[in-house]
């Protein structure tokens, strides 16, 4: 158990590094995320072929797969668009209205109630966003490709939610991979005209850390997160990913002394924000135990 969840806190803290890594290539957020998925699709497709893990899939379902996948890309590419116009902190704090848009967007798709408390949470972690954007004007653009970002984050879980329960992890994930790869090869003609690139083809540090972001935070993490989902519950594992963005912040702090740049209402829109995500996980964790005593009970009473 002790080895699980090592394995899990270093896969939450590579998933906050992708954030750095995005600050280091130097490429445009469209080729990036372009050669990311095409590094990671490849790495997987040789990984699983030798292990015989490769499926087949029909073309209805390779499609639903494929379509989830354009979804991911747009959302990293939206995410490393929200880094390079504002910073890695900017980018990371936006993240957090993905708790807004799921509050709304899970029972539409999923057509249950809504949840006031979710929306609640959801609202403040809005709050905290709108004091960033209020303090730092400069950044609009930046915040903007973060709050889409944030968006689209909400709905890929959510379809993956239904797609894990017909298909194994490793399948969905190499699937989208190259969905969202073929996507963006359609997109990116449109894209690049809209935020043109400097360059298109990665320099010899683009392809060392574009290599690192593919072999060690996509293909090694996603592994790590795997092995350690054997022995610890996926309510434990959300939890821990509560901490990526932290992660994330604290590591643009010591790397590139973004603590320097940020003023007071940096931190005040952020207060909001753990305050939000710290609510939520209290939430998760009683309702967690309330649900087990409530079964505890049911089992005391039928025997």
């Amino acid at each position: 158990m002790k080895k699980a969840f090592i394995q899990l806190h270093i896969a939450v803290f590579l998933a906050g590094f992708t954030a750095i890594l995005g600050k280091l290539i130097t490429l445009n957020e469209g080729m990036l995320v372009w050669y990311r998925m095409l590094i990671t699709a490849v790495t997987l497709i040789i990984l699983l072929y030798f292990r015989k893990e490769l499926q087949k899939l029909s073309l209805k379902n390779a499609f639903k797969l494929f379509s989830v996948g354009a979804i991911v890309a747009l959302h990293w590419v939206t995410f490393y668009g929200s880094i390079k116009y504002s910073n890695v902190s900017v980018s990371l704090t936006c993240l957090s209205a993905i708790g807004f848009f799921t509050a709304f967007l899970d029972p539409i798709i999923m057509r249950r109630r809504i949840d006031i408390t979710e929306v609640f949470l959801g609202a403040l972690a809005i709050a905290g966003i709108y004091l960033i954007f209020d303090f730092y004007p400069e950044y609009k653009l930046g915040i903007l490709f973060g709050i889409i970002s944030a968006l689209l984050a909400s709905l890929f879980p959510i379809f993956n939610k239904a797609l894990l329960k017909q298909f194994s992890s490793k399948t969905v994930t190499l699937y989208e991979m190259c969905g969202g790869f073929i996507a963006l090869t359609f997109i990116m003609p449109v894209y690049l005209k809209l935020f043109p690139a400097k360059y298109y083809l990665p320099t010899t540090s683009d392809w060392l850390w574009l290599l690192v972001l593919a072999w060690v935070c996509t293909v090694f993490t996603f592994i790590l997160a795997l092995n350690a989902l054997k022995k610890i519950s996926p309510f434990t594992a959300n939890l821990a990913y509560n901490l990526e963005p932290v992660y994330g912040i604290i590591l643009a702090f010591i790397i590139f002394k973004e603590n320097k740049y940020l003023s007071a209402g940096f931190y005040y829109g952020l207060g909001l924000i753990l305050l939000a995500v710290i609510l939520q996980m209290l939430r998760v964790v009683l309702k967690a135990k309330s649900d087990k005593k409530t079964d505890m009970e049911n089992k005391f009473l039928n025997t």
